[in-house]
């Protein structure tokens, strides 16, 4: 990011980008360079927004992918990540880019706000090739076509993401722990707790 976006804040930054961005859209790669720096916390953090808002459809399914190819790199110990080019051409619409920013401002604001570098040797690089394995596994869950299986990961991913990106090690915890209890709530409830999700989803209806 630019200095000033570094001075608003990456959410600032976010909001920026999506008020010019085209009409069309943006691509996912033009995305990724509006961002500017070259960190993984910063792209993982930006697209797990869309993936975290509830009843935000299409987005999760662009974002599950290069999320799972990003937390792929940081296994294998790379500086800085990298995006596969049929991963870039892939759009993002204008209402999309606006509804992450203002998702982003709503849900992940105040804790920007808190963020401060603290346990730092989580944000170390090999603490953060461990991080890599758990995000993998978060962005299986959020690929699962299942009631709120991208939301409660994709915002267990964004916590830890802006953990990575502020050097943050206890909002890397927190994001951590709220996605491992998750995983674990599906893999030992399973069916169980997918009708318990879609009947409470038919009572907001």
């Amino acid at each position: 990011m630019s200095d000033n976006a570094e001075q608003r804040g990456l959410i600032s930054a976010l909001e920026a980008i999506a008020n010019d961005a085209p009409d069309d859209g943006l691509s996912l790669g033009k995305f990724v360079d509006a961002l500017g720096e070259r960190a993984f916390g910063v792209i993982l953090f930006a697209m797990a927004l869309p993936v975290s808002i509830p009843f935000l459809y299409g987005v999760p399914q662009i974002m599950s992918l290069p999320m799972m190819a990003l937390a792929a790199q940081m296994v294998m110990g790379r500086e800085e990540p990298w995006l596969p080019g049929q991963f870039k051409t892939r759009t993002l619409s204008k209402a999309s880019l606006t509804g992450m920013a203002r998702g982003g401002r709503k849900w992940f604001g105040w804790l920007e706000a808190l963020a401060r570098p603290r346990l730092l040797f989580l944000s170390g690089p090999t603490v953060e090739r461990v991080i890599g394995v758990i995000f993998l596994i978060f962005c299986a869950s959020i690929m699962l076509p299942l009631p709120l299986t991208n939301s409660v990961p994709g915002i267990a991913l964004a916590i830890a993401a802006l953990g990575l990106l502020t050097r943050d090690g206890l909002l890397i915890l927190l994001g951590i722990l709220l996605g491992t209890v998750w995983i674990t709530l599906l893999l030992f409830l399973g069916s169980t707790l997918v009708d318990v999700i879609k009947a409470f989803l038919a009572s907001l209806a």
